[in-house]
């Protein structure tokens, strides 16, 4: 017979409290030392990322057909770079860690979120804000902050697949509250979007990893907010119109560039297999096509956005000019079809400035800063399908608490009119292809292959 279990002590009880338990606090120290890391790699992003603008700025200053040529031949160059090692750094790097938290397996996920992977998609991300992509930073900085934790962990004993999804979800949050300086916004990123199903002990973790990060971005940069602070309001009445049309058409042209992104259906399928068929070609046509919406916009649609959504909210002389959001919309679609490294966050900011800004333009008796902010909401509410991440981070940008009902209003028609045309929030659907491909190869034999997802019949409706 074997022997009766014996009784606990009660030092060992002690030492089982989950507040006292030895694995817990090294599991936490990880926790809190990679979300330091985190906050100084977005930090650091940040800071290169203006470089590398500024520096395509000052070149097209002297040389303003250069785009014609240097951006169509380091689009190519980028497409080359990653077809081999580097595929996983293609694109937002957001559907790259969704879908690491839906497929527990290890080598799938070290191939999406390898240390490799996050400092490729640092630097090529970089390249592409030299040759004046229309991309972003905040969806790599997800990435990267989800590859950083991760990683972190794995190297210490982390890699049970639950432990390890921790890492990658507060790594995710962790990158965005940083990126952008929004710690709420990070939080409800991570429910909304990440995390499919959320527990209840993850709230701690994420918290205490945005926090943190938030803490060493506050230390080094200050208490800023993104697009400076706006002090405006929408009075109830007429002005409420402004929610009801920049909802409705900044949502629905959000939702069609997500279609567009996608290249599902119709001619945007045989646009995809085009692009498989022959990427480099493919990237260095999309360079050129960038390069001639620059020239027709009077060079306003390279980079982020940034400059000019903030110009254009801040109602400055020097804002873009009326055709601004329409510009930017085809140089993002131009971007992401290449398959270069890099965000939409903060270009889709932009077009919906830039729409906000002609749709104030019909409403003369509504403040025009107030229209405008609805319509970046709005417009990142559509593409994404994420309205209450799109509200928090539109009022956290602005650090403005007084649009907060009118923004959520718009956020949530948005989302609707959004599915009028992209039945699958964009993030999500890339995300599928990825574990939909993951399958397949693995039921083939084949090693996970990570590279960009490719459009399947049937996952994104017509």
């Amino acid at each position: 017979m074997p022997e009766p279990a014996k009784p606990a002590t009660p030092l060992h009880r002690l030492l089982s409290h989950e507040w006292l338990s030895p694995l817990q606090w090294r599991r936490r120290l990880l926790f809190w030392c990679g979300a330091v890391g985190v906050a100084l790699a977005a930090i650091a992003f940040a800071k290169l990322s203006t470089l590398a603008y500024q520096a395509f700025v000052r070149i097209i200053a002297h040389r303003s057909w250069l785009p014609l040529l240097m951006t169509p031949a380091v689009f190519a160059l980028l497409a080359w770079l990653t077809s081999g090692a580097l595929r996983a750094t293609r694109g937002s790097g957001i559907p790259q860690a969704i879908a690491a938290l839906q497929v527990e397996d290890d080598v799938f996920r070290h191939r999406l979120l390898s240390l490799r992977v996050a400092a490729g998609k640092m630097g090529l991300t970089l390249a592409a804000l030299l040759a004046g992509a229309s991309v972003g930073r905040e969806g790599p900085t997800v990435h990267v902050g989800a590859g950083l934790l991760y990683s972190l962990g794995r190297r210490f004993g982390f890699a049970e697949p639950a432990a390890a999804g921790r890492f990658v979800l507060a790594g995710a949050a962790a990158g965005l509250a940083a990126a952008f300086n929004t710690p709420l916004a990070g939080v409800v990123f991570a429910i909304e979007e990440m995390a499919g199903a959320f527990e209840h002990r993850m709230s701690g973790i994420i918290l205490t990893a945005v926090i943190i990060a938030g803490i060493v971005s506050l230390g080094l940069l200050g208490n800023y907010a993104y697009f400076g602070t706006v002090t405006i309001a929408l009075p109830l009445g007429q002005s409420w119109l402004a929610v009801l049309l920049c909802g409705v058409l900044c949502g629905m042209a959000g939702g069609l560039f997500a279609r567009i992104i996608l290249l599902s259906g119709g001619v945007l399928s045989q646009i995809a297999k085009l692009r498989a068929r022959f990427p480099i070609p493919f990237a260095a046509a999309c360079g050129l096509a960038l390069a001639l919406i620059g020239m027709a916009s009077a060079d306003t649609v390279y980079g982020t956005g940034y400059d000019q959504a903030r110009a254009i909210l801040q109602h400055v002389t020097v804002a873009p000019g009326a055709g601004f959001g329409g510009f930017k919309f085809l140089a993002n679609i131009a971007s992401y079809w290449a398959g270069i490294p890099g965000g939409i966050f903060s270009p889709a900011l932009a077009v919906g400035a830039g729409l906000g800004q002609n749709i104030a333009h019909l409403l003369p008796g509504s403040p025009p800063a107030a229209v405008v902010l609805l319509g970046m909401a709005a417009y990142l509410a559509g593409v994404t399908q994420s309205p209450l991440t799109s509200a928090i981070i539109s009022m956290e940008l602005t650090n403005n608490q007084a649009m907060i009902i009118p923004i959520l209003a718009v956020c949530l028609i948005a989302r609707g009119s959004s599915a009028l045309f992209c039945h699958t929030p964009v993030y999500r659907a890339f995300a599928q292809r990825l574990v939909l491909e993951y399958e397949d190869q693995r039921l083939a034999g084949r090693a996970p292959d990570d590279s960009e997802p490719r459009p399947r019949p049937g996952l994104e409706r017509s």
